[in-house]
């Protein structure tokens, strides 16, 4: 399996598994609910998702980036998610938000060449962040260390596990 393929794999693994988890967040409470003050909610995962993914756009196919300063606000780097639904757009935006920016995401990856993957990153991006592959590496464990957030909240309202 090329370098490539196995990316691909796993950003939509990830995904399919984060959706998965969100299928049971419908009502209003369910989607701001903290499991302490200042905690990461359902919401606030959807967004940081999709900011997520136009950083990494950012390093690798700026060009595909989109300028939301408000997202980038309220579910960017350092953002403290807040208790409040009326403080957020609406879920459904968000949503779109996010799936949005990973079908993006995944067309830098699939415009990309093996020669393109192992290119340095850009001056200023993260030291963990070496070469573009890492960039799409690095997306998938953030959004790992997330979900197992959102398995929590799920768990504490209620729902049943996935596995």
């Amino acid at each position: 399996m090329s370098q490539k393929t196995r990316l691909l794999k796993q950003l939509q693994s990830a995904r399919a598994f984060s959706s998965n988890l969100l299928k049971d967040f419908e009502t209003p409470e369910s989607w701001i609910y903290q499991l302490h003050e200042g905690g990461n909610h359902a919401l606030w995962f959807v967004g940081h998702m999709g900011t997520t993914d136009n950083f990494m756009l950012s390093l690798l196919r700026p060009d595909l980036c989109d300028t939301n300063e408000e997202y980038a606000g309220l579910f960017g780097l350092g953002s403290q998610p807040a208790g409040n639904l009326a403080e957020y757009p609406t879920v459904e935006s968000v949503l779109a938000f996010m799936a949005e920016r990973r079908e993006r995401l995944i067309q830098a990856l699939e415009e990309m060449t093996d020669e393109q993957l192992a290119e340095a990153t850009p001056q200023g991006a993260p030291e963990f962040m070496p070469d573009n592959a890492s960039v799409f590496e690095t997306a998938v464990w953030h959004e790992g260390l997330h979900s197992g957030q959102l398995s929590l909240l799920r768990r504490s309202l209620g729902f049943d596990p996935l596995v």
